[in-house]
């Protein structure tokens, strides 16, 4: 929509509709990097890629702010590519289709990747705008952030000068986020093995639909729906009461996404259909009971499918389905020092099996690091016992808050002035860039700030436009605040 690139500040958002028109999921962001190194070339700002692929450009002081503090403005370019079924979106080639609601941006049937595109077309804005008010800025573009906080990970030490960061990847406006949990994936690879399917036998797909999913982090506290969880439990009782074998599974996209669908096909005795669909009508209204109140469209059905000519063997498919009933999910401890805040979480976030092999994905977070591996071996232990090989992903660290931050005394003073009110302060259940990046450059003094936006990794995300308008006159406000260099 060309209109929404005239809405005010346009130096967001027709910033932020030259990154919706180009494709940029994870780990293929060079689309978009170049045009961000066009537009640092045409405006004669230095600039270069670090050996980790993220890209900084160096903005000069404007006159009268040459003797402030550096700062650093971050945020990352790729996104979440999430899209509900039934959809064509391809997010390799298509660009994203914004659509107005009201005072909401959202996407037609796809994420919007207003995560963190908003933070990045702010960022945008000081390549673009002339007589912004600041000091010495660098923008640092990072790459890969949502498949595991790679470019952050492979951020080269030493070569950014600044030493304050303003991380514009937080998701509620009129807060200040000052801490963050860190993380680490597994995926749990099980070869199982395959049997003919004989006479008698008639083949379903079930497909499990309809749930809201959202950031596995952020969300994991709203008890939402997981499709993975709730297709293994119907699964047990197709499996143990009638006979049923898995042919295949597919669910989930992304390890940081809580997964919206599942679907799976299996076989059984002809004989037992009958049942068995009775049994899925009761297992559908026993889910709608229990979170059909925060679930509203959760829904699962069942229809007849080509009969294969091998399905899993009935021992394998039910060890391998039992070690999903069993994998641990969701919120495992609260924090015993940030009243709400959760401490420790798992998301199993993706199922795939067919054709003999299965993998399962699993993003497990935790504020305290030695919690967050206990848990991975907790699930380890889970899928091992089925005889499945396990392999960590790389952990990264959290951010712990500093008491004595002054970046954040500071954004506290300009809040108060702004809106009357000083912000929120939180430490967030996500992981944050800060804590990868605090853990590269130690000294910087850091915070992280945005505009308001929901439902991230999902479809249903959107952005309100007022806070997108507030969230820009902070960060010029914050910025004319930077004191001297001491």
């Amino acid at each position: 929509m060309n209109e929404i690139r005239k809405i005010a500040p346009v130096a967001i958002w027709d910033n932020f509709q030259k990154l919706c028109d180009t494709p940029r999921p994870s780990n293929k962001e060079e689309a978009v990097l170049k045009i961000l190194e066009k537009m640092a070339d045409d405006k004669g700002l230095a600039h270069f890629r670090d050996s980790g692929g993220n890209l900084v450009v160096s903005v000069p002081a404007t006159a009268g702010f040459e003797d402030r503090k550096m700062v650093i403005l971050q945020s990352h370019v790729d996104m979440v590519t999430q899209a509900n079924s039934g959809s064509t979106h391809n997010f390799d080639t298509d660009p994203i289709r914004m659509v107005m609601d009201g005072e909401w941006i959202t996407a037609d049937n796809t994420t919007l990747g207003a995560d963190n595109g908003i933070g990045a077309a702010a960022m945008m804005g000081f390549m673009t705008e002339d007589g912004l008010e600041h000091g010495p800025l660098e923008l640092l573009f990072t790459v890969d952030e949502e498949r595991g906080l790679t470019g952050a990970m492979n951020l080269e030490p030493g070569r950014l000068k600044g030493e304050i960061l303003l991380n514009l990847d937080t998701e509620d406006e009129y807060e200040l986020c000052v801490g963050c949990a860190g993380g680490g994936d597994l995926v749990a690879s099980y070869d199982y093995s395959e049997e003919a399917v004989g006479a008698g036998q008639v083949a379903r797909d079930i497909a499990l639909t309809g749930l809201k999913g959202g950031h596995s982090g952020i969300d994991i506290i709203l008890g939402l729906g997981n499709a993975n969880k709730l297709m293994a439990r119907f699964l047990r009782t197709a499996i143990r009461d009638f006979d049923a074998r898995i042919v295949k599974i597919n669910a989930g996209t992304a390890r940081n996404a809580i997964p919206r669908e599942s679907f799976a096909t299996i076989v059984l005795p002809e004989g037992k259909v009958s049942d068995f669909d009775a049994a899925l009508n009761a297992f559908a209204s026993d889910i709608k009971d229990e979170i059909g109140a925060i679930e509203p469209k959760f829904a699962i059905a069942a229809t007849n499918a080509d009969v294969p000519a091998k399905a899993m063997s009935a021992k394998d498919s039910t060890a391998f389905n039992n070690a999903c009933v069993g994998a641990p999910n969701g919120v495992q401890a609260m924090s015993t020092s940030v009243e709400g805040v959760v401490e420790t979480s798992i998301n199993l976030a993706i199922v795939k099996l067919g054709e003999g092999k299965a993998k399962v994905t699993l993003s497990a977070r935790s504020s305290i690091n030695s919690a967050r591996d206990s848990l991975r071996e907790v699930a380890t232990a889970v899928f091992e016992n089925i005889g499945a090989s396990v392999a960590w992903g790389d952990a990264y660290p959290g951010w712990k808050p500093d008491a004595n931050s002054e970046v954040v005394s500071l954004m506290k003073a300009v809040h108060k002035d702004m809106f009357g009110k000083e912000p929120e302060i939180r430490v967030i259940h996500a992981g944050l860039e800060c804590g990868v990046l605090g853990s590269k450059y130690p000294h910087w003094d850091m915070v992280s700030f945005g505009p308001t936006i929901k439902r991230a990794h999902s479809p249903d995300e959107c952005v309100h436009v007022p806070s997108v308008a507030r969230f820009w006159d902070y960060l010029l406000a914050a910025l004319k605040a930077i004191p001297a260099k001491g």
